[in-house]
Formats: structure tokens, C-alpha cells, sequence
């Protein structure tokens, strides 16, 4: 690494279902193995939809990198370009466009891989994640940041911070929804259990990642739920606002593996989805996007699959922290608040709701469903209740960095949470130490 430099950088991009974000990270050049100390210096939205969209014209997916990595470029100092780690992560989006057609998903890549490669950073790969690295690095980057794993002591060295209880974390994307927590228990299931050793200290977590349960799957499986009725052309949509209408396609209808589209579809054929803002049949028609059934004793969240009781506080990220943000329900109120919230918000009309948020148009007509959805994952899904409600922190970022995967990735892939426990002293320079033991040795000698 570069001798004279203060700073060095590291870039990943978070190449999501629905949007591709570029963090550009910095950390002090001689804590190499230090910690608490990288920081987020910027987040660039790339434009356009998620990299999975470009299944049919991968060259876009490629261009799309091109503005966010020229703003990186006037960040990071010329001369250390060429060392600056930078890394691709697809999620959700990417594993099912590799589910469906393998040949477009390496198209993609491969232009993306070119776009990159073409500037002068050290790029180190563009991969697909799989739900339990999405969900154990987002779990390290929100202890990471809340100092949960290591602390800077008075001792001034870097110690295991005493009497702190790791943080569980809930991540909520546009295909797919990840749970990562420390348990009370062993877990039973080897398929969701993650193990590792950071400094010194070892950690025994369960993670799953459900696909096709992220917000915008979710959405487009309840859509297709509603349309199974006998009426083929007009769908009404309890979660929706009265005095709401769209005109959707077939095509955009059925255009997901997580949609099962009925025997034949006509892509060509217009649905008119109606709004009848009601939350009771809004909710009970959520619920059936859910197997809440766990079979003989066995604990579980949905679907079958194993899950031990939530134990101690949730950071709840992402869409999670989206939606409730927009409802104001970020304060931590209590479960009865967060009800009748949701509840109101969900009887008002679309004439209210578009003279109340003029500026949020385009996401407007979906809010009240997705608050739904979200209460019936961590409370039906997840198993949180009443007591468990108030552990769920609603966050976006922490010490000002955004929270999700991608520093965690970054740390993990760069090495810098060292296995085991860091034993610094402050303020000497190695070779000054090694100097002055030379000289008293000499001395002695």
C-alpha cells in the first residue's frame, strides 16, 4: 500500500433487485488492522433499474456504473487508484434471473465486470451473494458500527467490549428478506446456522433469507393472488387506496419466477386493478402469501423453516425503515401505535392521500400494503409479539453509514476484523519499538 498516504478507500457496489448503489468507504492507512474507524464518504444511487433488468441488453447494466464511478474517481486521490479494493455484489434480483436464464445472468456480469474493469481501481469481482453472506454481513456491519464486536478502551488498546449483547438484523430488499440473529440456543438446522471467529471472539449466528419475499416480489405475488378470481379483467385491491386505478399488463403481471402465472396467460391483455382501501381483507389477503404452519413441534418462522424464538434487539434496515419512515414510525412507538397508524393510514382515500403527499406520487399507492406486509413478516413470520416489539430499532444509517451488506462484505473481503483479538498499543510506530529494543540490547550487549 501506498507508504505516504493518510487515507485509503474501498468500493462496492450493492447491485439490488430494483436500484444499483455505489459506497465508497475510507479507514486511516496505518490502522490496516484497526477497527471502528472505516466510514462511509459517499453513497452513489446509479440511475435506472437493478442490474437484472438488463437481462435483454447487458451492455446497459454496464453503462448504468459509468456516472457513479466517475464521481468515485474525483474521490479517491489519483495515485491510489490503482490499489483501491472494489468489489460487485447482486442480490436477490441477480439470483433469479440466474434461476431462470443462466446465460443472460453471465451476460450481464460480464459487462458489468468490463464496465468496472475499465477504470483504474483494483477490481477484485462481481458475484452473486447468497442469502446467508446478505444477511451475516449486514448482522457484522451493524455490530461493527455500534461497536458491539470491539471498543477502543481506556487501556487504549482495542478489547472485547464487556457485558454487550450483539445486535440481530432484519433486512428487507426488493426480492428477497433476510433475518440474522445471535440465539439463545443451538441451532438445529445447519442450513441456517453462520459461524465466525472476529477478534477473538466466536460467534454462533442464525441466518435464512427468504426469496421472493422481498417488498416488490411480495407485491407483484399479492397482485397475482387478487387476480385468480373469476373476474379475468378487473382486479380490486383491498390494500390499495379507494378512488385509486392502474391499467397492468399480463406480461408485467406474470414477468417474475416467483409469480406462478395461471395456465395461459395473454401478455397482451390489460387488467384494471381498482383500489377499495380496506386493511381487514388487505391483511387476510397477505397472510395467504405465508405458510405459517411448522409441522410437528418443530420452531419455525414460515414456509417450514426451522427458526429459534427472536433473542435480543433488531436493527430493521432497508425497506423496513423506508416505509416506516415515511409513516413517522421510527421512534420506536409501541405495537398498539404502530397498529392503528397503519390502520388509518390505510383507509384513507387516494384523493386524501394526493393532496396530503403531493411529491410522493409514485410509491404513494403501495404504502399502505407494504406497511401491511411488514407487520405480518415480523410478527406472523418472524415471530415477534407484543414484549418482542419493542427490541426492533427502525434505522438507516448508524455512524453515519449506511446499513446493509456491503461493509460488511467489504471488511470481511479485505481482511480487516481480524480473527483474533487486537492487542494495540497507541501512538508508537512498530519500527520505533523495534529500534529502541535494537538499541537496549546493544547496550546490554
Amino acid at each position: 500500500p501506498c507508504p505516504l498516504c493518510l487515507s485509503q478507500y474501498g468500493l462496492v457496489f450493492d447491485a439490488g433487485s430494483t436500484h444499483t448503489a455505489l459506497y465508497i468507504y475510507r479507514w486511516p492507512a496505518d490502522k490496516e488492522n484497526g477497527t471502528g474507524i472505516v466510514s462511509q464518504v459517499e453513497a452513489c444511487t446509479v440511475s435506472g433499474p437493478g442490474i437484472s433488468s438488463y437481462a435483454d441488453s447487458p451492455a446497459g447494466a454496464g453503462a448504468s456504473l459509468k456516472p457513479c464511478l466517475d464521481k468515485a474517481m474525483k474521490i479517491v486521490p489519483a495515485e491510489q487508484q490503482r490499489e483501491t479494493p472494489t468489489y460487485l455484489g447482486a442480490t436477490a434480483g441477480m439470483r433469479l434471473l440466474r434461476e431462470r436464464n443462466s446465460t443472460k445472468a453471465e451476460q450481464v456480469f460480464a459487462e458489468v465486470a468490463k464496465a468496472i474493469g475499465e477504470s483504474p481501481v483494483d477490481f477484485r469481482g462481481a458475484r452473486i451473494l447468497t442469502g446467508n453472506e446478505e444477511g451475516s454481513f449486514g448482522w457484522i456491519t451493524v455490530n461493527y458500527l455500534l461497536e458491539t464486536l470491539v471498543k477502543f478502551s481506556f487501556a487504549e488498546k482495542w478489547e472485547h467490549p464487556q457485558d454487550t449483547e450483539v445486535l440481530g438484523a432484519l433486512d428487507l430488499g426488493g426480492a428477497s428478506t433476510q433475518i440474522t440473529f445471535q440465539p439463545g440456543v443451538t441451532i438445529e438446522d445447519k442450513n441456517t446456522s453462520v459461524f465466525f471467529r472476529l477478534y477473538g471472539t466466536n460467534y454462533s449466528l442464525y441466518t435464512h433469507s427468504y426469496l421472493c419475499y422481498g417488498q416488490t416480489q411480495a407485491l407483484k405475488r399479492l397482485l397475482a393472488a387478487l387476480h385468480q378470481v373469476p373476474q379475468p379483467l378487473q382486479i380490486s385491491h383491498p390494500c390499495y387506496p379507494s378512488g385509486y386505478q392502474e391499467n397492468i399488463t399480463m406480461a408485467e403481471l406474470y414477468d417474475s419466477p416467483c409469480v406462478h402465472a395461471p395456465s395461459a396467460p395473454s401478455p397482451a391483455q390489460v387488467l384494471t386493478v381498482t383500489g377499495t382501501g380496506d386493511p381487514e381483507v388487505c391483511s387476510s389477503a397477505i397472510q395467504k402469501l405465508f405458510n405459517f404452519s411448522c409441522g410437528a413441534n418443530r420452531m419455525c418462522g414460515f414456509n417450514g423453516v426451522y427458526q429459534p424464538p427472536v433473542r435480543g434487539q433488531f436493527f430493521a434496515f432497508a425497506g423496513f425503515y423506508y416505509t416506516f419512515h415515511f409513516l413517522n414510525l421510527t421512534s420506536q412507538q409501541s405495537l398498539n401505535d404502530v397498529n392503528s397508524t397503519v390502520q388509518t393510514f390505510c383507509k384513507k382515500s387516494w384523493a386524501e392521500l394526493v393532496k396530503t403527499f403531493p411529491q410522493q406520487k409514485g410509491y404513494l399507492h403501495t404504502y399502505c400494503s407494504v406497511a401491511m406486509y411488514i407487520l405480518t413478516l415480523l410478527l406472523d413470520g418472524y415471530k415477534f409479539n407484543r414484549n418482542t416489539w419493542s427490541s426492533i430499532r427502525f434505522c438507516r444509517q448508524a455512524a453515519n453509514t449506511d446499513i446493509g451488506w456491503t461493509l460488511g462484505f467489504m471488511l470481511n473481503f479485505t481482511n480487516m476484523i481480524p480473527t483474533e483479538a487486537l492487542e494495540h498499543v497507541k501512538g508508537h510506530q512498530p519500527s520505533l519499538w523495534a529500534g529502541a529494543v535494537s538499541l537496549i540490547v546493544l547496550a546490554i550487549v
